[in-house]
């Protein structure tokens, strides 16, 4: 059974219309791909992808990038995991296809 999130389709919409958050999402999705200096041993990418490595993939401001993240995070879009320090992301791929779902049977 697929568990079903609470979706605000409003604050979605309005998280992707900014190009940076949707390259984060793309980021995250192929986090081998865009992430090949990870360390498999110290950060990998099933546990999420640490916010610094996310900012120096961006190339901004470190308050940009939590701006970014923190705006996905409220959207539900990404789900963080905190380790002492250190935030990881990664994407909510049950939200993300029932948006999917929702744009395929509304639009």
């Amino acid at each position: 059974m697929t568990e079903k999130i609470v979706m605000d389709i409003d604050l979605i919409s309005k998280a992707l219309a900014n190009p940076l958050r949707r390259q984060i999402l793309l980021w995250l999705k192929y986090p081998e791909q865009y992430f090949s200096e990870l360390n498999p041993s110290a950060d990998s990418g099933a546990v999420g992808i640490c916010a610094g490595r996310i900012e120096k993939r961006g190339n901004v401001a470190q308050s940009t990038m939590s701006n970014h993240l923190a705006v996905l995070q409220s959207s539900n879009l990404v789900e963080v995991r905190k380790y002492g320090q250190w935030s990881y992301f990664s994407r909510n791929e049950i939200l993300i296809e029932q948006y999917i779902h929702y744009l395929q049977e509304t639009l």
